[in-house]
């Protein structure tokens, strides 16, 4: 039987990794039981494994921008002591990245062999991680990248309109920003499949198919769990000032799916639509 190693277990992903391996050998580790920038114990936590799938990652992106080296420990030194580990003990390895690697400015779907050109600290750190993985384990790794992601486990976008539904009549959301929202438990099943498939190492789009606004994904969201939408007001980016600029475009390409012989992730709002059945959000 396969040994999966899943780090950064306690996150939001990393709950729904368990679940989709649920039948199989899993050693499942959180922050408190492994820090992946600590390289002995990295090494010590992946002999044994045959998959290692990282989910440990810094994703306080506004804090990013003024501990830019907190957050390169963690997304870049972290998946480049998993990659070394894992080619010295002949696992596999699956590390998630993100759509901030790319500059937003795009107008179509970014390719997953697209140039990456990080605006802001969290994205050149993640970056950063996914290079030297690829360089380190140019045959045996995956970098999969998604993005908008929500779930059941953990601090989400859709968490938060939904808390704010509770204590607000109407809520502001921005139309500037467009991505395609993710249930973790579709990403994390889709991982598995691409370890077990034996797809080809490269770079993997992990995202729901499909594209909306944070306001569209906000008006799907009410209407799913019987609110009103009209509940939820256009606003654009002005309103919103944070430390770290956002990209305005973040639509990803899912050829590489193709090319394994996999198909593309279902569109969001199907998916949105089984996370809601699934008690993964709850009004």
């Amino acid at each position: 039987m396969t040994r999966y190693l899943i780090t950064g277990a306690s996150g939001m992903l990393g709950h729904d990794l368990q679940h989709a391996l649920a039948d199989a050998d899993v050693t499942a580790l959180g922050r408190a039981e492994l820090d992946v920038t600590d390289a002995d114990a990295v090494d010590a936590a992946v002999a044994g494994h045959d998959v290692v799938i990282n989910s440990a990652a810094y994703t306080k992106v506004d804090d990013a921008e003024t501990h830019e080296d907190d957050a390169y420990a963690v997304n870049a030194t972290g998946p480049e002591l998993l990659a070394r580990s894992a080619v010295r003990h002949g696992a596999k390895l699956v590390t998630v990245s993100t759509d901030y690697v790319f500059d937003g400015h795009g107008t179509a779907p970014y390719a997953e062999d697209a140039q990456t050109d990080p605006i802001n600290a969290y994205g050149r750190t993640k970056a950063a991680g996914e290079a030297l993985v690829r360089r380190i384990a140019p045959d045996t790794s995956y970098v999969v990248r998604t993005a908008w992601i929500y779930g059941a486990h953990g601090p989400n976008f859709a968490a938060t309109m939904l808390r704010l539904a509770g204590s607000h009549d109407t809520v502001r959301v921005v139309t500037d920003q467009v991505g395609q929202p993710t249930w973790t438990g579709d990403l994390a099943r889709r991982i598995v499949e691409l370890v077990e498939s034996d797809a080809p190492a490269g770079f993997y789009h992990g995202t729901n198919a499909g594209q909306a606004s944070w306001y569209d994904f906000t008006r799907a969201i009410y209407s799913e769990l019987g609110l009103d939408p009209e509940r939820v007001l256009p606003t654009d980016s002005t309103a919103f000032v944070r430390p770290a600029p956002r990209p305005a475009y973040s639509v990803l390409g899912h050829d590489g799916w193709s090319r394994a012989g996999l198909a593309p992730m279902r569109d969001w709002r199907e998916a949105l639509a089984a996370a809601v059945r699934a008690g993964a959000l709850t009004a």
